[in-house]
C-alpha cells in the first residue's frame, strides 16, 4: 500500500529534514507499506526549497513543489493533490509536532472505511492565543454547517483514495477542503494521539492568516451567514416598529416630554451599523462569486522535483483538453456573433 504524506512548508528549512527522516524511519518498521513525500514550499523566505531540492535528490520518492508566492496552507494542500498517486493521503505539519507513528494509526482507520479521518489532540502544546483561535474556528465551522458535529478538525489528517479524487474536482479559489468533503461524504472519524513539542520556531498564522481561515469557514458552502442576516434585519425592523409605538404613545400621554433626540440617534446609529455589516456581508459573497468566474487560480507551480512520468503525462493532457475546451467556446461564441 502507497501512503501519500503532503506536507505544506513555510519557514521550514531547519525543522524539514528531522520531519522527513522520522517519517522515513517510521515506514521502515511497517512491512507493505511504501511512501511518497510531498513537500510543498509555500513562497517562504528562507531556504526552504533548497532544503526541499536536497532530499529530493537523497530520495526519489520525495515529490518538491514550489510555489510562486505564497497562497496559504490551504491552497498549498490542494497545490500537492496534483502529484498524490496514494491508496491513502495523509496531511501533516512541518514543525514535528505531529507524531510520525500517528501516520498508521489515521491510516488504520481509513482502511476500515472512514474517507476522512482527523487527529484529535485533547492536549495541544501551543500558545493560549493557538488554542483560542483553534477552538473559535472549530466553533464557527460546526456551527456554520462545514464540520460534522462531535468530530474534532486538525490539520494532521488522512483521506481515502475517494476523497483525494474528489477534492481534485474541487476548483474554488477560497479553498475548504474539510466543507467540500462534508457534501461527498459522511465517513468522518477521530483518532486521539499525542500533541508533541514544537522543534523550534513558532506558529506562522498571523490574526490576518486567522480571520481569512474564519470567513472561509462562514462563506464557503453556508449560507448560514445570509439566513443570520435576514432575521437581524427582520428583529431591528420589530424593534424598531415597537419604539415606534411607544413613542407615539408616550407623546400623547405626555405632550410636554421632550421627543429625546439622544435615543433616536442612538437607535439610528445602532439600524445603520447593522445595515452597513450585512452589505459587508452580501459583498463578500459577491465579490468570491466574481473571483471564481474571473478563474482566479488556486495556486501556481513554479517548479516541481522528482515528478513521476505518467503523472506528469496526465497533467499534459488535462492541460491540453482543457485548452481545447476553452478555444472550443471562443469558437462557438465567435459563431453565435456571425449569425447574429
Amino acid at each position: 500500500m502507497v501512503i501519500s504524506v503532503c506536507i505544506p512548508c513555510y519557514r521550514s528549512a531547519k525543522t524539514l529534514p528531522k520531519v522527513v527522516a522520522a517519517i522515513r524511519e517510521e515506514f521502515a518498521k511497517h512491512e507493505g507499506y511504501e511512501y511518497q513525500m510531498i513537500l510543498v514550499n509555500d513562497g517562504s523566505p528562507d531556504n526552504t526549497f533548497e532544503v526541499i531540492a536536497q532530499l529530493c535528490e537523497e530520495d526519489e520518492n520525495i515529490i518538491g513543489m514550489n510555489l510562486s508566492r505564497n497562497h496559504g496552507q490551504a491552497s498549498a494542500k490542494i497545490a500537492a493533490l496534483r502529484y498524490a498517486t496514494g491508496d491513502a493521503l495523509v496531511y501533516m505539519d512541518d514543525d514535528g509536532q505531529h507524531p510520525a507513528e500517528g501516520i498508521f494509526r489515521l491510516v488504520s482507520k481509513v482502511e476500515e472505511g472512514y474517507d476522512v479521518v482527523y487527529a484529535h489532540f485533547p492536549k495541544k502544546k501551543a500558545s493560549v492565543f493557538k488554542k483560542l483561535t483553534s477552538d473559535l474556528h472549530n466553533k464557527i465551522a460546526e456551527w456554520t454547517g462545514n464540520k460534522p458535529k462531535g468530530i474534532h478538525r486538525s490539520s494532521f489528517v488522512a483521506w481515502s483514495r475517494f476523497a483525494l479524487e474528489c477534492v481534485k474536482n474541487y476548483h474554488s479559489p477560497f479553498p475548504s477542503a474539510g466543507a467540500y468533503l462534508l457534501c461527498v461524504t459522511d465517513k468522518f472519524a477521530n483518532v486521539e494521539m499525542e500533541h508533541k513539542k514544537r522543534i523550534e520556531g513558532s506558529s506562522g498564522y498571523t490574526l490576518k492568516k486567522l480571520v481569512g481561515l474564519w470567513l472561509n469557514s462562514f462563506t464557503n458552502f453556508s449560507i448560514v451567514p445570509l439566513r443570520l442576516a435576514s432575521f437581524v434585519g427582520v428583529s431591528c425592523a420589530g424593534i424598531g416598529f415597537l419604539f415606534g409605538i411607544y413613542v407615539v404613545i408616550r407623546k400623547l400621554l405626555h405632550p410636554t416630554v421632550p421627543a429625546g433626540y439622544t435615543s433616536t440617534i442612538a437607535i439610528l446609529l445602532f439600524i445603520g451599523g447593522m445595515i452597513m455589516m450585512m452589505l459587508g456581508l452580501l459583498g463578500e459573497y459577491i465579490g468570491r462569486m466574481y473571483m471564481i468566474l474571473s478563474n482566479k487560480p488556486q495556486y501556481s507551480v513554479q517548479k516541481a522535483l522528482n515528478v513521476p512520468k505518467d503523472a506528469a503525462k496526465r497533467l499534459e493532457r488535462r492541460d491540453q483538453l482543457v485548452y481545447e475546451t476553452e478555444e472550443a467556446h471562443v469558437f462557438a461564441d465567435a459563431g453565435r456573433k456571425d449569425r447574429r
